[in-house]
């Protein structure tokens, strides 16, 4: 069995990639003591990915799997986009994050609220004599709701509002890992593995 360093420490990610790609042995940064943080300075979710997964596979001598993700808002062209961690500041929190886009928004309606959300996966190797990437993607449609709703999930799920009228904050984990955007992200990797 192939084994494959996840670019994460973030438990429950490790789980949702491990349940999809079960014929591989996947461990966390933690399980093998690195400490590397690849500074996420593209300007496209599959740039950072693919940065992240090469500097950590060539720093732990092993196959990586690396993703990034965020929102991106369509009358915003996009907005934040890549910067939705960051788009205040290095130190802001989610709940700032998403206040501030919420009064950004708040006189817009209907088709103005559209938004959704990506995510890119990104497998590196170079055991081989030449560098192999394999790249999934998946992204879900929605648009921003009213007010945060939901005490589940993370960043920007309390805002983030599905076409069923749900926050990904308002899903279960195992139902927001059954149709997320990292779910569809990992299943893509999957079918190009």
């Amino acid at each position: 069995m192939k084994k494959i360093v996840v670019a994460t420490n973030n438990e429950g990610k490790l789980k949702e990639i491990r349940e999809i790609l079960k014929n591989y042995q996947l461990v966390s940064l933690k399980d093998i003591n690195c400490n590397i943080e690849v500074d996420e300075d593209k300007n496209t979710f599959e740039g950072n990915a693919k940065k992240k997964a090469k500097e950590i596979s060539e720093k732990v001598n092993m196959p990586c799997i690396a993703d990034d993700s965020g929102l991106c808002i369509d009358k915003y062209d996009g907005w934040p986009g890549v910067h939705t961690a960051r788009f205040l500041g290095e130190n802001s929190t989610s709940k700032q994050r998403n206040e501030y886009v919420l009064e950004k928004m708040k006189n817009l309606e209907g088709n103005e609220r559209k938004a959704r959300v990506e995510c890119c996966v990104v497998y590196y190797d170079n055991e081989g004599k030449e560098e192999k990437y394999i790249v999934g993607k998946g992204e879900i449609k929605g648009k921003i709701a009213r007010n945060p709703r939901g005490t589940n999930g993370f960043g920007f799920d309390e805002i983030f509002e599905l076409e069923d009228g749900r926050t990904f904050a308002e899903l279960s984990a195992e139902e927001k890992n059954k149709i997320s955007h990292r779910k569809l992200a990992l299943q893509d990797l999957l079918n190009n593995m």
